[in-house]
């Protein structure tokens, strides 16, 4: 059997330009890059890291060989950067949380979690060297819509699972061709026309594998309906419009997480809750308004949908109607 270390990790034998560093600062400042922001803490008694960093990118994809050198645990990572992980254990392990259970990976297992749609938490060791891939979310939705006619929603995203087991699979074999490459020829790959053609065959197989891990038929095609609890945040805003909920508020009412909603909103109706709750506002505001009775001020309309600031109220009402609410009350008092 081939040994799983040699063949994962072509680049311990060429020399590249990777950073050692026992400095957290510096640590954090690189992998807020490559990867995304997140928090990392050192557990046992070794306090001070001995890391080495290496990245180069592959198209729109990064790929890392990376270890902190001491046991930590990672967690608290960014949604808002919109990224996947891709993350293989080259040497030790890596235990990564799933549900209230957690998976252990060890030399050549593969983990993925979309931490743009679900929240993640890892334990490194001391001996642990990763090879990673941080593959933009839009990537892989882009690439099934274009390969599948099918983009996936999150009962896809949301499931973190280990793909590619064994030494002798086919994406190990692919993620060795993948860093032989780049020490081949990094420029080529990072710009290039293999570049992007290598970009295009991870994300082929990264998709085939997390599908299939997933139960989803990506060749069978999928619906494109939002799920279900998008329509009931959708009433449950309008409902409530007038108590300016929150996007937690929202979710915890329809029994997701806020990355899930937020994620759903962006994916099945091109917005986010907040804009959401903005424009029923905003409708309600102007429904009012435009059947005013004399009675009826602009300060007060706004103020029932909790809108304090009038300066901000009426910036945002002329930009979604195209008129000052003043001149829309006025036109209705004048009927």
């Amino acid at each position: 059997m081939v040994d799983v270390v040699h063949s994962l990790d072509p680049l311990s034998d060429v020399a590249v330009s990777a950073a050692s560093s026992s400095d957290w600062d510096e640590i954090r400042a690189w992998s807020d890059q490559v990867y995304m922001p997140y928090r990392v803490r050192s557990t046992g008694r070794l306090l001070q890291p001995r890391s080495s960093m290496y990245s180069a990118p592959i198209g729109d994809i990064t790929l890392t060989r990376f270890r902190y050198g001491v046991p930590v645990t990672v967690d608290d990572i960014s949604a808002d950067a919109g990224n996947i992980l891709v993350l293989t254990t080259i040497r030790g392990s890596a235990r990564h949380r799933v549900g209230a259970a957690e998976v252990e990976v060890g030399s050549g297992g593969t983990f993925v979690v979309d931490c743009s749609r679900i929240e993640h938490y890892i334990e490194f060791d001391e001996s642990d060297l990763q090879l990673n891939l941080t593959v933009p979310h839009r990537l892989v939705a882009d690439a099934a819509d274009r390969w599948f006619g099918y983009r996936p929603d999150d009962s896809l995203w949301q499931h973190k699972c280990v793909i590619g087991a064994g030494q002798q699979s086919a994406w190990n074999a692919l993620l060795a061709y993948a860093v032989r490459s780049i020490a081949a020829d990094p420029d080529r790959i990072a710009h290039g026309r293999p570049g992007i053609h290598l970009q295009e065959m991870l994300l082929g197989h990264l998709l085939a594998e997390w599908a299939a891990a997933a139960g989803i038929a990506l060749d069978g095609g999928g619906s494109d309906a939002a799920p279900e609890y998008v329509g009931r945040a959708e009433q449950y805003m309008r409902e409530h419009a007038a108590e300016l909920p929150t996007v937690g508020d929202v979710a915890a009412a329809v029994g997701v997480s806020v990355r899930a909603l937020s994620g759903a909103f962006r994916r099945y109706r091109e917005t986010t809750p907040n804009r959401f709750l903005t424009e029923v506002r905003l409708q309600r505001i102007h429904d009012e308004l435009t059947a005013a009775t004399h009675e009826c001020t602009v300060s007060s309309v706004a103020a029932r949908w909790g809108y304090v600031n009038m300066g901000v109220f009426a910036a945002a009402y002329r930009g979604r109607f195209g008129e000052n609410p003043s001149r829309a009350l006025a036109r209705a008092r004048r009927r």
